[in-house]
């Protein structure tokens, strides 16, 4: 298992060791010892998986309160996946990062609590999977808008499929500080 850091502390990208012949492939697609050895304790209480057509973008979505991490990946075709900080008094708050997630690659990404998550799909069809630290809570969903233009996010599409949830999300800077997760040291 590689651990690739990004940008934003505590989001990293994780590249499973893959073994491979004739017949097919093999890969853990999670180890808690191993990412343990890392630094990485997460306790998944939640599996999603979804299916998205090209161009699709969903997000960016946290809970708050009751937040969510995520441990991500496609296991068809492919996604441009992105990580918000959106911690009140990070360093790093209102920053950014992204990464190819792919069937192909078999890259997985974790983004833990007090980050707003998204991604869009780049081929014609995508499946992710999710693993979740919380289990999903409809009083603490929320949102940020996609194309927030304090974000800055340089999404591949200009012009997404969204939900009606998505398109009504608002931008960072119209969330009510109770409504967004704070900064531990």
């Amino acid at each position: 298992m590689k651990i690739i850091q990004t940008d934003l502390p505590g989001c990293v990208v994780i590249e499973p060791q893959v073994f491979g012949d004739p017949r097919g492939f093999f890969y853990e697609s999670f180890n808690r010892d191993k990412l343990a050895a890392h630094g990485l304790h997460p306790e998944f209480v939640q599996g999603n998986v979804s299916s998205s057509s090209q161009g699709v973008l969903r997000g960016l979505h946290y809970q708050w309160p009751n937040p969510q991490g995520k441990y991500v990946s496609v296991i068809e075709g492919e996604v441009w996946d992105v990580a918000v900080d959106i911690r009140r008094g990070s360093p790093t708050f209102g920053k950014w990062t992204a990464v190819v997630l792919s069937a192909e690659n078999r890259r997985h990404f974790w983004i833990p609590e007090g980050f707003a998550h998204g991604f869009v799909t780049l081929s014609e069809r995508a499946v992710f999977t999710y693993l979740c630290t919380a289990t999903y809570d409809a009083k603490a969903d929320a949102g940020v808008r996609w194309d927030d233009p304090e974000l800055a996010i340089d999404w591949p599409v200009s012009a997404p499929q969204l939900s009606d949830k998505d398109t009504r999300a608002p931008l960072l800077s119209q969330i009510a500080p109770d409504r967004l997760p704070l900064y531990k040291d």
